[in-house]
């Protein structure tokens, strides 16, 4: 399965084309099933897209119709500095006219965090941990290749029977447990799209793209295969080490 990638000169160009996309995803999934199941990430690269989205570019965004997943989360209280929730709350949700009753956050203050997981299953819905189905899932990476808080030699990699599980110990600071959607949880969405901006990040998404098979655990994010190819914004420091003609034929240049 070919990516389909897009090279933009820098992070702001990215997020304002990928902005455009889930505006466009969104309309597109509210007409043809009346609500947008969307599944976003922490990490500092995508602040810039939320701003927009908070702002004139998301202005045309389904928000009463949308209902908001989380790919990972820190085991944490949803005020604490570290919680991917109180980041995506404080910068974009609160700004926003989504539902607060559709935002699905992970309730990472409960103990054991393995209880936290389970409990997110539920939200997600019984079944098989392909069973849920999102929209669209909107993911980054680490200089490791990790993806939500799926890293390398972590067993969640490999995980196929649970669509959340805990992860005791994380792969870069801070250390603390966290919660994660799996491969076959986040794979099961309509659409993936990875966002990813750096020259830090070159080796990872050259790695990412190479991997063989497919499903490389040492590079988690390409554990990441739902059924249509991922769509990659990237900026041309973390394109860097692609072929440019991969690029061209996959996505163009924006």
């Amino acid at each position: 399965m070919t990516p389909r990638v897009r090279v933009f000169p820098d992070l702001d160009r990215a997020s304002a084309a990928l902005a455009r996309h889930l505006v466009e995803r969104g309309l597109e999934a509210r007409k043809a099933r009346g609500r947008f199941r969307w599944v976003i990430s922490g990490g500092r690269t995508p602040v810039g897209l939320f701003a927009r989205l908070a702002g004139a570019d998301g202005r045309r965004f389904p928000w009463s119709d949308t209902e908001v997943f989380f790919a990972d989360e820190r085991c944490v209280p949803p005020h604490h500095p570290d919680s991917n929730f109180r980041s995506a709350w404080e910068s974009f949700l609160s700004r926003v006219p989504v539902r607060r009753s559709r935002v699905h956050r992970m309730r990472g203050e409960l103990r054991p965090p393995s209880l936290a997981a389970a409990r997110y299953a539920r939200t997600l819905g019984a079944g098989a941990p392909s069973s849920p189905r999102f929209d669209l899932v909107l993911l980054g990476i680490g200089p490791d290749g990790h993806t939500a808080s799926l890293f390398p030699g972590s067993p969640a990699v490999t995980e196929v029977r649970r669509p959340v599980v805990a992860v005791p110990r994380a792969g870069q600071p801070p250390y603390v447990p966290r919660l994660t959607l799996t491969p076959p949880a986040l794979s099961s969405a309509r659409e993936v799209c990875f966002l990813v901006a750096g020259a830090d990040k070159s080796d990872a998404v050259t790695g990412i793209f190479r991997a063989r098979p497919p499903g490389d655990p040492r590079f988690p994010a390409s554990c990441v295969q739902p059924a249509s190819p991922p769509v990659w914004f990237l900026d041309r420091a973390a394109a860097e080490g692609l072929p440019s003609g991969r690029a061209l034929r996959s996505g163009g240049r924006g």
